[in-house]
């Protein structure tokens, strides 16, 4: 098993690693919109989003993957409503063979955060 780690993400904020690379997978931990460096959460579910997958690649890379290594994607939506809008953003990053997915809603997310992702990816 081997930690994955990109300083072009940002740094956990609890006790866990950004992700995990084992048998063949890549396990990401879940992210929200913490900006690199100093870890300040940006405003809004579009500014989220696209921060949530920015830091998503940078630790794919990290491992010499890229998003069209992801296989799953569990995102976590904290207003359902939101659900049009994020899908109009992932779609942007998922282009070709989009990776299966499950969206839920939930009543709170780390520092407040509108939107949190957790990727499954192969090597």
């Amino acid at each position: 098993m081997n930690k994955l780690y990109s300083k072009n993400a940002p740094e956990p904020i609890g006790p866990y690693s950004q992700g995990i690379e084992t048998d063949g997978f890549l396990f990401l931990s879940g992210q929200i919109g913490l900006k690199p460096g100093t870890g300040e959460l940006v405003q809004g579910l579009t500014t989220q989003t696209h921060q949530v997958l920015q830091n998503v690649k940078a630790i794919l890379e990290s491992a010499g993957r890229n998003l069209s290594n992801v296989v799953k994607t569990t995102v976590y939506l904290r207003n359902m409503k939101d659900f049009a809008e994020f899908n109009q953003i992932y779609a942007e990053y998922f282009k070709e063979n989009p990776p299966a997915r499950t969206t839920v809603e939930v009543s709170a997310l780390p520092k407040d955060a509108l939107i949190e992702i957790d990727i499954i990816a192969r090597k």
